[in-house]
């Protein structure tokens, strides 16, 4: 039988290697960026959960010095894939609201690009960011309490998840220092390129969310 950190170290290495293979091969860039216009929610599924599970993969290695699988890896990337859809969904949404408010002059910034990618990123990060944060730090807990064989009622996913942790660390610093920053400059780019960004940035999703417990 093939060892945990066996797994890792291969999981993570094709998944990474495929990704830039195709982003480095002018043709195959073409197909990915086809693929993503055109099945946007499908392809946000495959990459975020690939991609944000190697970010928990290289939290894993980070934190423990060694290479090792997260508990539960395959129900984790099935959620990730899930958020992978709702981010892929929330970023088309909030920039086109933003488009449509600044345009209307309601705010400043009809003809800033920067500030309508400032707009969406920051309205993104500071509403439907910690919504789906959350989400995932109670699926964590609760398969975590699975494969611990404890009890998995909502009083006992909620009570177990380090809050203060989430809101200190989480919200008061990864959002304003990175996130916002990030997703500014995604915005900013081309819309064929936003998609592969993003998708970059999902293996430091991975890492943040997992690091910090």
């Amino acid at each position: 039988m093939i060892k945990k950190n066996v797994i890792a170290v291969l999981f993570s290495t094709l998944v990474l290697a495929v990704f830039i293979a195709v982003l480095a091969v002018p043709q195959s860039r073409e197909v990915f960026k086809n693929l993503s216009s055109e099945h946007p929610f499908i392809m946000g599924f495959i990459k975020f959960g690939l991609l944000a599970t190697v970010g928990e993969i290289l939290a894993l290695r980070i934190k423990g010095k060694c290479w090792d699988l997260p508990v539960c890896v395959w129900q984790k990337a099935l959620i990730w894939g899930v958020i992978g859809i709702a981010i892929t969904f929330m970023m088309s949404a909030y920039k086109g609201a933003v488009s449509s408010i600044t345009e209307s002059g309601l705010i400043y910034g009809k003809d800033s690009a920067f500030l309508k990618a400032l707009y969406t990123s920051a309205i993104m990060n500071l509403s439907f960011g910690p919504t789906f944060m959350a989400f995932h730090k109670c699926t964590d807990k609760w398969l975590e309490l699975g494969a611990e064989k404890k009890s998995r009622r909502l009083s006992d996913v909620v009570g177990g998840v380090d809050w203060y942790g989430f809101v200190s660390f989480t919200l008061f610093k990864t959002i304003p220092l990175f996130w916002i920053p990030a997703h500014t400059v995604t915005f900013l780019l081309p819309a064929e390129y936003q998609v592969i960004v993003a998708a970059s940035l999902s293996i430091a999703l991975g890492i943040i969310l997992s690091i910090k417990k």
